[in-house]
């Protein structure tokens, strides 16, 4: 085998002096400074983004403390019979159940709204389906049929479009003529299954309190033991739960609605304009419109409804796209109209606009994949710029444990669940910016997957399925490019660097090439 000419080793070297030349003379000039503004900005988000945690942090331990239960905050008394009006005392309930092609979901959802405990002639059970397919569409209907021949009052409701998705068909619902006589509408996405009691424990709150406009259960997670991503999720959601909507409910009577699991007072509804599908989170929409007239809200955290959890990647980085990409973009057509309300008052407005909008739907997403996954590697290829222990290490340790709080029995996840975390960062920052510039997929509406009964076969059905390989289903580029920078800044760091991040740089390279190719939902934790 000949040698490489001497000539062509010498070109090799000699552009590898010029990379180092042209490197070294822009580095002081401009890469320094440019890393050290992103150093400041990203520092700036974090103190903010640790305050607002402490904050929350403080307020729910003072509620715990001091016992500020619902039914102390308002009126609530139990339904009674009343013998001159008998039925017609109780108020008439609307539930809406919107669906898309829920094939695996249909019966459930469909069964427990019809087992709800409830005056039979004082509650109408509504299917609104938008599904595509023929034959689930006919199963839907079927299902039905079989409710109404048991004496439910129950409407299968169908369209001829999807326009404006969940928000147009619930949108639609509620023009049917026979909604005119309904005082409340309880929602439930298809996945969810309330108890029996479920109106019993909500229903009176809105009766006795008028200035009520909804009352929010929390969601249980049916299949949060299923593998490790579920359980990362249950981590994040539990904290959604057990503090930001405590807090928010608990301070300024306000909290975005989740969509589902809820009971709205359909005068509120109309009086704040009723469904609108200008984004992809109709429900949050509804209740920053309705809190803009005065409505208050109440969350209940001791009602729980079953539901399920996305359990593949693929669904789980849909969803996300859907709950970054919705808020941001609301917030950019919101922003003006919150200013200049005149019915709330002024710390409520701060409230709305930094607290549960800046910080929590804009801020907490991209700091956390500019800082962590972008800047900090970033100060190992540029020795010069310097990241403050406090501001690397110290504030986000104390911000990821009171992230834990919500769910204690997964604290020996908790590093698995930052590395999770920091990897859909990636999708969640990329989405925020799409909601904020109304880009590209601003208004991309993918329904999440759902497994209902089959989640009770899946691992018996994956030993008999033969394996479909897609790259585009398996293989995602993003991940992989950042991992690869990551190990990148590792590598550096072990041969030439000072900041010694090498061991964090190669996990977390390690998790977003995991990612990366779609192993995440594997490993079932203990």
């Amino acid at each position: 085998m000949e040698r490489l000419p001497e000539s062509f080793s010498g070109v090799h070297n000699d552009m590898a002096e010029q990379f180092q030349i042209i490197w070294g003379q822009i580095k002081a000039p401009l890469i320094v400074p440019l890393l050290n503004m992103a150093v400041f900005l990203c520092l700036a988000m974090s103190v903010m983004l640790f305050i607002e945690r402490v904050y929350m942090a403080v307020v729910i331990t003072l509620v715990k403390i001091f016992g500020r239960k619902a039914d102390r905050r308002y009126k609530w008394e139990s339904m009674k019979d009343d013998l001159e009006l008998g039925n017609s005392s109780y108020p008439m309930i609307l539930v809406q159940i919107p669906m898309y092609n829920e094939r695996e979901v249909y019966q459930l959802s469909i069964g427990a709204a019809c087992g709800l405990s409830w005056p039979s002639d004082r509650i109408i059970v509504q299917v609104l389906d938008d599904s595509t397919d023929p034959t689930i569409k006919n199963m839907v209907e079927m299902e039905c049929q079989r409710w109404a021949s048991k004496g439910i009052n129950i409407k299968y409701e169908i369209r001829d479009n999807r326009n404006g998705y969940k928000a147009g068909a619930l949108k639609e619902g509620l023009k049917h003529s026979y909604v005119k006589q309904c005082d409340y509408v309880a929602i439930f996405d298809a996945d969810f299954q309330p108890e029996p009691d479920f109106l019993w424990r909500t229903i009176p709150f809105l009766v006795h309190n008028p200035d009520l406009a909804l009352v929010q259960a929390r969601w249980k997670f049916v299949n949060a033991n299923e593998c490790l991503m579920t359980r990362m999720q249950e981590m994040s959601l539990d904290y959604h739960f057990t503090v930001e909507q405590e807090v928010g409910s608990s301070t300024y009577s306000f909290f975005g609605f989740n969509g589902t699991a809820g009971v709205w007072r359909i005068a509120a509804i109309e009086e704040a304009g009723g469904w609108k599908d200008r984004t992809t989170v109709e429900d949050m929409d509804l209740a920053v419109r309705a809190s803009l007239k005065g409505w208050k809200f109440l969350y209940l955290g001791s009602l729980e409804v079953k539901n399920e959890l996305p359990s593949t990647f693929k669904a789980y980085r849909y969803q996300q796209h859907r709950w970054s990409c919705g808020p941001a973009n609301l917030f950019r057509k919101m922003l003006s109209e919150i200013i200049r309300n005149k019915k709330v008052s002024l710390w409520k407005k701060v409230h709305v606009i930094y607290s549960f909008f800046f910080i929590r739907k804009i801020v907490a997403h991209i700091v956390t994949f500019v800082f962590y996954c972008v800047v900090l590697p970033a100060t190992v290829l540029v020795p010069e710029v310097q990241i403050p222990k406090w501001g690397a290490v110290y504030i986000p340790s104390i911000i990821t444990l009171l992230n834990a709080v919500g769910t204690p029995r997964s604290l020996h996840l908790l590093v698995f669940w930052i590395l999770f975390e920091n990897v859909m960062s990636l999708h969640r920052a990329k989405a925020t910016l799409i909601g904020l510039l109304e880009a590209g997929r601003v208004n991309e509406w993918i329904v999440t997957e759902k497994l209902g009964d089959a989640l009770k076969f899946k691992s018996a059905l994956k030993a008999f399925k033969k394996p479909r390989f897609r790259i585009g289903d398996r293989i995602h580029l993003l991940e992989l490019a950042i991992g690869c920078y990551l190990f990148f800044c590792g590598c550096y760091d072990i041969a030439f660097g000072k900041n010694h991040f090498f061991i964090y740089l190669f996990v977390q390279a390690t998790a977003f090439f995991i990612m990366g190719f779609g192993y995440v939902g594997t490993f079932v934790p203990s």
